[in-house]
């Protein structure tokens, strides 16, 4: 029985031609591209990128303590296998790529047992070096070494993640009882071996092993064909710093981001997360993770604004290599700026409720509006259920259309759907807003169109991957910050482009017609960074 895998490109709706992923290049067991390639596309306004979803060969015990040739001795197993993919993506022309965190040495280390991992490594900001060529200027640079050459014999640049270690003086306030500093770092090799760069992983995810450094890393790097790239890992992509202050640069365009990211449905999902990022921002983003699918890692992808090829596989074992012609100027999503003069009859109602807005009054049984509006119906019955360990307030959404609005502190949420059939499932309109305290703490405002597990209302929430309902909607809410970010996943894991997504007044909204198969989640993702 062939094992189930996504590995898809997928467009906006009614997109520009002078987009993001032309080439057919998508590389490695089975992967193919879904779509015809754009013809007319200069190879000057392109650049070929991989990202690499490597299974990691894992130390029998993390807690065992082994001499330094042995924890070498593993991590070659793992570099033997970074060398095979650089090399089949140099016979593409690949000119980056990227491979995930914690592939090169594993996880669940102690401070101890993680040492003979680690590197030693010099600031490339302070010491131009090439370990390739100058093997012998520092001990303990094995991984390094093997990196770099990688880089030479691939003529690429290569983003990798490893272990490193770096001494301290006990008159440095900071400095740990054992005299080092041990990071979670990324590393940047430049196609001709030299270390570019370096990210020290700034928000650490339960990793005792590590160091978080003492000021954050502002990493970005520039290369010849593409221009300046941002770099940073896993769990800060959810924080102020580094991941957005990085894009306070305007010309920074492109992410690259090694991550170990565990699936967290209905609303965090790797793949989820890291399209979002690119769609808000503007932005490519090259995301490599790791493939542990019995821990829920699982999904990569090299995303735009308006496509991604993307890869997630819960079933298969093995690594997975994506290689695609990238756009050195990514083109945005559609917004309220730059939509079309023809608009949408549902936009139009849209911005109608909005302007009604201030008008509209809720009473135990039915939502009024300014006009005699189509769209009300009778108000159904808020509820409670906890989604992604937060505690939501829902109300379901009924019937074949409808505009919905459910409200917690001072958020509100609004929805305006039509559904062309009707399933039996269950979905429901929700509403979060406060400090989210499980696996992290952090302020988020959410409003989140969810397909419930079950037929009970406790079931929303649940973490769920197939569904059959088809929605045409829109969404939005009254955040209270700039910074939300638009999810959108169907049946399968399947990654859709919003038709637009933007701001209306003082409302985010994310607006979206003819899905390609059923609704899992539709949502606006916000975090007030100031409130964490």
């Amino acid at each position: 029985m062939q094992t189930l895998f996504m590995v898809c490109v997928m467009s906006g709706a009614g997109l520009q031609l002078a987009l993001f992923l032309c080439g057919c290049y998508v590389v490695a067991l089975g992967v193919h591209a879904e779509e015809p390639c754009v013809a007319g596309h200069h190879e000057a306004e392109h650049y070929m990128a991989a990202v690499y979803e490597h299974q990691s060969i894992l130390t029998p015990d993390p807690l065992a303590l082994l001499s330094r040739q042995q924890a070498l001795e593993l991590m070659n197993q793992n570099l033997d296998i970074y060398e095979q993919q650089v090399m089949i993506a140099a016979q593409k022309g690949v000119q980056i790529i990227v491979f995930p965190e914690d592939g090169i040495h594993g996880f669940n280390f102690t401070r101890t047992s993680v040492y003979p991992f680690l590197d030693f490594m010099p600031s490339p900001r302070l010491v131009r070096w090439n370990p390739c060529l100058e093997p012998h200027r520092f001990n303990d640079t094995e991984v390094l070494q093997r990196l770099s050459c990688m880089a030479i014999k691939g003529d690429m640049f290569v983003v990798a993640n490893l272990g490193t270690k770096q001494p301290c003086h006990r008159n440095d306030p900071g400095c740990p009882k054992d005299g080092r500093y041990q990071f979670n770092t990324n590393v940047v090799f430049s196609n001709n071996g030299t270390l570019v760069d370096r990210y020290r992983k700034h928000n650490l995810y339960f990793e005792a092993a590590f160091d978080a450094p003492l000021k954050v890393d502002h990493s970005i790097f520039d290369t010849p064909f593409a221009g300046k790239f941002g770099i940073f890992t896993c769990f800060d992509i959810l924080f102020f710093d580094p991941a957005i202050s990085l894009l306070r640069d305007s010309e920074v365009k492109h992410i690259v981001y090694p991550t170990a990211w565990m699936n967290q449905l209905p609303l965090l999902a790797a793949i989820q997360i890291q399209r979002a990022f690119a769609i808000a921002f503007g932005i490519n983003f090259l995301a490599a993770n790791i493939h542990h699918p019995s821990l829920g890692m699982t999904g990569s992808g090299i995303h735009s604004p308006l496509k991604s090829f993307w890869y997630h596989d819960m079933e298969d074992s093995g690594g997975h290599l994506i290689i695609a012609q990238v756009a050195k100027n990514p083109v945005g999503l559609i917004g309220t700026e730059n939509a079309t003069e023809k608009m949408d009859p549902s936009h139009s109602k849209f911005l109608e409720l909005l302007a009604g807005d201030p008008y509209c009054e809720k009473d135990a049984k039915e939502v009024h509006c300014d006009g005699a509006t189509e769209w009300n119906m009778n108000a159904p019955p808020t509820f409670h259920s906890e989604m992604m360990y937060d505690h939501f307030t829902l109300v379901p959404v009924w019937g074949r259309e409808g505009y919905l609005r459910v409200c917690a502190n001072g958020l509100c949420c609004h929805l305006l759907y039509q559904r062309p059939t009707l399933s039996k499932e269950v979905y429901a309109l929700g509403v979060f807003d406060g400090l989210h305290t499980v696996h992290g703490t952090y302020y988020v405002q959410a409003c989140a169109l969810v397909k419930c597990g079950g037929l009970g209302f406790d079931t929303c929430g649940q973490e769920i991957t197939e569904a059959t309902g088809r929605f045409e909607f829109h969404l939005w809410g009254n955040f209270s910050t700039s910074y939300v970010f638009p999810l959108l996943l169907t049946s399968g894991m399947t990654l859709e482009t919003p038709d637009q997504f933007g701001w209306e007044s003082d409302y985010c909204f994310l607006r979206k017609r003819g899905l390609s198969s059923g609704l899992v989640t539709a949502a606006l993702y916000g975090r007030l960074y100031e409130r964490d």
